[in-house]
C-alpha cells in the first residue's frame, strides 16, 4: 500500500521542487540516488541565467518560446516552439566543467536535463529536424516518442532523454516496465524522472508498482510541472485524460559501463504486446503531421 510519505518523497507536485531561479529543481542529492538531475528554468523576456554545469553534462530543450545558449566557445540559437505538444524543438548539449549562458529576447520555459558523467564532450547544437520521432504501441496503447537524446540517436556520456506524447484517452509506458536490475544484453540499472505536462490544465495518472520488497509504490495523479521520481519498480501505465494529450519528458542515465535503454516488461502485462501488430496506430498520430517510424 503506498504510503503518504511514499507518495509525497516520490511525486513531487509542481512548485513543492521549486529552488532559486527554477521552478523544478532535481539534483540527485534531493532525489537520493547517483546520476539524473532535471531542472526547468523559466526565463521572463530579455532573462538570462547561467548554468555551471560543475560534473554533469545538460542538454537545454526548450518547453516553450527559445533561447540562445553560449557555452564552451559555442553559440547555439535554439528556435524552441509554442508548447511541447505542437511539435519536437532543437536542443543545444553543455558539457560538464562548463559556465553556460541561457537567455531569451522573448522569454520561456526551458528543460534542463542532466547526468553525472565522466567524459566531457563537445558542445553542440540539435536540430529540430533530426530529432528521430517514433510512434510505439497501437491502439488505445498509441503513443509518439521523440528519441532526441535516446541512447542510439544521440552522443552523450551518461544521459538518456525522450519526450512522450499520449493522445487523450490513452494509454503509455504501458506494459509496465522496469529497469532496476543489471542483465546483460536484457535489463540496464537507470535512475529516472517523469516531468509532466497536460494540455489544457488537465489531469493524468502515473503507476509505479514495486519490483522488490519494500520498493517504490506510487500512484500519482499528475498535472502540469508535477514530476514522478522512479529510482526502481515496475513503471506504467502512463493515463492521458480524454480530450487532453498527456506529455512527460523522460531522464535517465545509469552507472552501467554501456550506455544503453534496455526493460523488462512486467510478466503479467507482457501480453499486450502481442495485440499490436493486428491494431491500427491512433489516427490522431503523429501530433504535428510529420511522417515517424513505427
Amino acid at each position: 500500500m503506498t504510503t503518504t510519505d511514499e507518495q509525497q518523497r516520490h511525486h513531487l507536485r509542481a512548485g513543492r521542487a521549486a529552488r532559486g531561479p527554477y521552478a523544478l529543481d532535481i539534483d540527485p542529492e534531493r532525489a537520493g540516488w547517483e546520476r539524473s538531475s532535471l531542472r526547468v528554468l523559466e526565463l521572463e523576456p530579455g532573462g538570462v541565467h547561467t548554468l555551471v554545469t560543475g560534473e554533469s553534462e545538460w542538454i537545454i530543450l526548450p518547453l516553450s518560446g527559445g533561447c540562445t545558449v553560449q557555452a564552451a566557445g559555442e553559440i547555439f540559437e535554439l528556435l524552441g516552439r509554442k508548447d511541447v505538444f505542437g511539435s519536437v524543438t532543437d536542443f543545444a548539449y553543455v558539457p560538464r566543467d562548463t559556465r553556460a549562458q541561457i537567455s531569451s529576447g522573448a522569454g520561456g520555459r526551458f528543460a534542463l536535463a542532466g547526468a553525472k558523467c565522466e567524459r566531457r564532450l563537445p558542445a553542440r547544437y540539435g536540430p529540430a529536424p533530426e530529432v528521430p520521432v517514433e510512434l510505439r504501441g497501437a491502439g488505445t496503447c498509441s503513443r509518439q516518442v521523440n528519441n532526441f537524446a535516446a541512447a542510439d540517436t544521440f552522443d552523450c556520456d551518461r544521459l538518456i532523454a525522450v519526450e512522450v506524447l499520449t493522445p487523450g484517452g490513452n494509454w503509455s509506458s504501458y506494459p509496465p516496465h522496469k529497469h532496476d536490475e543489471h542483465h546483460p544484453g536484457t535489463e540496464s540499472v537507470l535512475e529516472e524522472i517523469y516531468y509532466f505536462e497536460v494540455e489544457g490544465d488537465g489531469l493524468g495518472y502515473h503507476r509505479v508498482s514495486p519490483s522488490r520488497p519494500g520498493g517504490t509504490d506510487v500512484l500519482a495523479e499528475v498535472a502540469t510541472g508535477d514530476a514522478v521520481l522512479i529510482p526502481d519498480g515496475w513503471h506504467g501505465p502512463s493515463i492521458a485524460p480524454p480530450g487532453r494529450t498527456l506529455y512527460y519528458l523522460n531522464v535517465m542515465a545509469g552507472p552501467g559501463e554501456q550506455r544503453e535503454w534496455l526493460i523488462r516488461d512486467h510478466p503479467d502485462h507482457r501480453w499486450i504486446r502481442d495485440t499490436w501488430p493486428a491494431q491500427p496506430v491512433d489516427p490522431r498520430l503523429p501530433l504535428d503531421g510529420t511522417e515517424a517510424a513505427r
